[in-house]
């Protein structure tokens, strides 16, 4: 799962072009909530003053957030924008991904390419 998160936050932070799975955006989902109920109670614990720290962690993770939702919406052959649509882009994110390669790029859970390369020889 944490894997997934820092993939998500580091590797990818404002990549919105590709696809992501679906395993990766509810990984990252679940992190992100895990994270927060933490910072949240760890805030009332000491103080509630410093709830700030929560704003500041979404803030950080904002584009992040932006970015794995819009590739979940490629991932179903969507524009981003069908992220804005809050029933829809729910069903969406829980709807399986296209089989093969769509106009948003490969198929991220047909990750073959070592096995296209077997036999090829290059010069």
């Amino acid at each position: 799962m944490i894997e997934w998160y820092k993939k998500v936050v580091f590797e990818n932070y404002a990549n919105f072009n590709g696809r992501a799975r679906r395993k990766e955006y509810w990984m990252f989902f679940l992190m992100h909530i895990i994270i927060v109920f933490v910072l949240a109670f760890a805030a009332g614990l000491i103080s509630p003053a410093l709830m700030i720290i929560i704003n500041i962690y979404t803030l950080a993770v904002l584009v992040p957030i932006i970015g794995v939702g819009v590739r979940r919406m490629h991932d179903v052959g969507k524009s981003g924008w069908f992220i804005l649509i809050p029933i829809y882009s729910l069903i969406l994110a829980c709807t399986e991904g296209d089989k093969g390669t769509n106009e948003y790029g490969p198929d991220p859970k047909n990750d073959f390419s070592e096995i296209n390369e077997i036999g090829n020889i290059e010069a």
